[in-house]
């Protein structure tokens, strides 16, 4: 009889492991293993911020995420499914029984809004979002994204990070870790949440985690800027600037004495950044400095329909963003509301078409002015713009409801501009727009390639932490390298 786990057995591949772990550590060394070594950014802790190189030569130079909160549906916005419509009413094959996050699932249902053709590509597209669609040579679609989560908050998680668990550094704060930022009177990276509040995992979708905290997204939009920027009552500019110029001589000073103290210089760089908001930010988020034309080109004067109104003014204050040289900006569509589901963002299970037919033009016409803006002023050809969602909806409604369910097997998102192919469509989804099909792709490898398009290497750019070596696309991620121009 063979015996496998007898005492010899058992202490003879004990040594084997061992031994395999020795050599492993000895080609490691020798740097003779496959996985590349990391790259660590050159950081100032005086300039934390500086502009500092990639890996290889960027396409991009900014990064503009429009995340949409609430699990935007796929079937209802971007990923035209025919099929649908030839079964409307019918169960789904293969689907019998289905119990999916909310409970059982009932037939396949069309979506409330027709899928008409645009552009030169011919690309079909929701009525829901009839200005976006008309962008459609612009855009480059994903179709075949997959998560690992259900759930609202993880899936923001896994889509912001990389992970579905709290702690984890944000894209935003990868970037400007590796790359710093082309303004330092502004923060590197700037999170802009809804008019209506912060999405549902809240500050996790714009935080440092592990990573220093000075790369931590700084939040403010266009109704609430940063709070206590406001010079105090009785002080006047002249003293003000006055008082700025000589902490920074006692600074420069006190700094002198301490030289090589990389957290004393990183916390007088800090106060300083803090100290330089005071102007920059009034000025960067003052937006009645924009003509009229503007203004009604995203809808932020439009009086019959406030939210789209306050959107619209957050979707201007990114685009003076990454004017001013700000590396990378989260822009934030819907918001958790404990509830109100459907009230404020795009959890759309009970009465889909009630709550989408309010979201769609919120989204629309100031996502496609700030898309078209870009372009005319030249800023597209360097900025990467992102759209995306944590998850997608199934093409079924739930059984006793008008609503779709949450769907991370497939779901859509799309990039325009700095080294993206227009007017492109990568994988899908199958008949019904359930499951990713064909080229099936993950949340990694779109981060992968977001890095990729910044000239970072996603499995070089890593952070030693708690005896691993750390990145935002975990073990895994590939470059999807269709969608490059």
């Amino acid at each position: 009889m063979n015996r496998l786990l007898d005492r010899r057995n058992f202490l003879g591949r004990s040594g084997h492991g061992l031994a395999g772990i020795a050599l492993t550590s000895l080609l490691q060394q020798a740097g003779m293993l496959a996985a590349p070594a990391p790259i660590r950014p050159p950081i100032d802790p005086a300039r934390p911020f500086a502009p500092r190189r990639g890996h290889f030569a960027a396409k991009a130079k900014n990064v503009l995420v429009i995340f949409c909160s609430g699990a935007v549906s796929h079937l209802d916005t971007f990923d035209y499914k025919p099929e649908l419509l030839k079964r409307h009413g019918e169960p789904m094959p293969g689907a019998d029984g289905l119990v999916t996050f909310q409970g059982e699932q009932g037939n396949l249902t069309r979506s409330p809004w027709d899928f008409r053709p645009y552009g030169q590509s011919g690309k079909r597209v929701s009525d829901l979002v009839p200005q976006l669609a008309e962008l459609v040579d612009e855009l480059c679609f994903v179709h075949s994204l997959t998560g690992k989560t259900n759930t609202h908050g993880p899936g923001e998680n896994y889509m912001s990070t990389g992970f579905i668990l709290d702690g984890f550094p944000s894209m935003g704060a990868w970037t400007t870790w590796a790359l710093g930022s082309e303004n330092q009177n502004l923060p590197a990276y700037v999170a802009i949440p809804d008019p209506r509040g912060t999405p549902q995992s809240s500050v996790n979708n714009w935080g440092p985690g592990f990573l220093p905290a000075a790369f931590q997204g700084t939040d403010f939009n266009a109704a609430k800027p940063l709070r206590n920027l406001d010079r105090p009552a009785g002080v006047s500019a002249r003293t003000d600037e006055k008082t700025r110029a000589f902490l920074h001589r006692m600074n420069r000073r006190h700094l002198e004495q301490y030289p090589g103290d990389s957290e004393l210089a990183a916390r007088i760089s800090s106060y300083e950044l803090a100290a330089k908001m005071q102007l920059s930010v009034p000025e960067v988020s003052d937006l009645t400095t924009e003509p009229p034309s503007i203004l009604k080109l995203y809808g932020a004067d439009d009086a019959t329909n406030p939210l789209k109104a306050a959107f619209a003014r957050n979707c201007i204050l990114a685009r003076r963003l990454v004017e001013k040289g700000v590396r990378f900006v989260q822009l934030f569509n819907g918001a958790y509301q404990t509830g109100g589901e459907g009230v404020s963002n795009w959890d759309g299970h009970k009465k889909l078409a009630e709550q989408y037919a309010k979201h769609g033009p919120v989204l629309d016409q100031p996502c496609a002015a700030l898309i078209r803006d870009l372009k005319q002023r030249g800023l597209l050809e360097d900025t990467l713009v992102v759209w995306c969602t944590e998850f997608g909806r199934m093409p079924t409604f739930q059984k006793g409801a008008s609503g779709r369910d949450h769907n991370p097997d497939g779901f859509t998102g799309w990039l325009a501009g700095a080294g993206v192919k227009k007017g492109f469509t990568y994988g899908a989804t199958d008949a019904f727009g359930w499951k990713a099909a064909e080229n099936v792709a993950t949340v990694h490898d779109f981060h992968a390639t977001i890095l990729h398009l910044l000239g970072l290497d996603h499995e070089r750019l890593t952070y030693y932490h708690n005896g691993l070596e750390r990145r935002l696309t975990d073990v895994h991620g590939h470059v999807i390298s269709d969608v490059l121009a």
